[in-house]
């Protein structure tokens, strides 16, 4: 005799299900590689069949730039969310150096190392890496046109500001595969300098300005 109490199965709707998968996808570049992310692995991780995952995305190609983009995106809200009630400018952006900095940044910098990797031999990619590098431009430019407007920094191109500081944390972001036990400080400290430079502020400002009170 069956039990008068089933467990029904839920269907989630389509735009549920492909933002789910998509998050998996993401997760699974994040912490293991973009070559990870394959039809077969993504429906293993949510107990599916891969025809589910084939159904939102024909091409594993496809699945691998959405995931790419969509975890970039969220590191980026992250460390410079679009909305900033609490603080200033100044105190925004030492807190995206304070969190760009140190193994907790690793993941996303391997993962930018990989993306632009192999963008060279995919298309898809390759356009959602231009992208995702436009938006974090815009995102830091729109942020030191907002200080500067403020009078906390002084820089009549804030674009190119923006893309020297980014340009840095890049380079910097590119020995995350690497020990970096014996970096000189002033290595380390090269994209605050940068940015400290380039926004007319004083040595040791950004390092020495309170960080937002942003809620978790």
């Amino acid at each position: 005799m069956s039990s008068s109490v089933e467990r029904k199965r839920v269907r989630k709707t389509p735009e549920a299900r492909r933002a789910e998968i998509v998050e998996t996808a993401a997760r699974v570049a994040l912490t293991e590689g973009l070559e990870c992310v394959t039809l077969r692995r993504i429906a293993e991780e949510l107990a599916v069949r891969p025809g589910l995952i084939s159904h939102y995305f024909p091409s594993a190609e496809e699945l691998v730039a959405e995931a790419f983009a969509v975890a970039s995106t969220g590191e980026l809200d992250s460390l410079l969310p679009a909305e900033r009630p609490h603080g200033t400018p100044a105190q925004y952006l030492a807190r995206y150096f304070a969190l760009s900095a140190g193994e907790a940044y690793d993941d996303i910098s391997r993962l930018w190392i990989n993306a632009r990797h192999l963008s060279r031999y995919r298309p898809v990619l390759r356009d959602r890496v231009a992208e995702q590098e436009r938006a974090s431009d815009d995102r830091l430019e729109g942020l030191i046109r907002e200080g500067v407007e403020r009078g906390e920094f002084r820089t009549d191109d804030p674009r190119t500001a923006a893309i020297q500081i980014l340009v840095v944390l890049d380079g910097l972001g590119a020995h995350a595969n690497t020990d970096r036990t014996d970096r000189p400080e002033a290595v380390t400290r090269m994209a605050v300098t940068t940015a400290e430079r380039a926004l007319g502020l004083a040595a040791g400002t950004l390092t020495g300005t309170p960080l937002p009170a942003v809620p978790d």
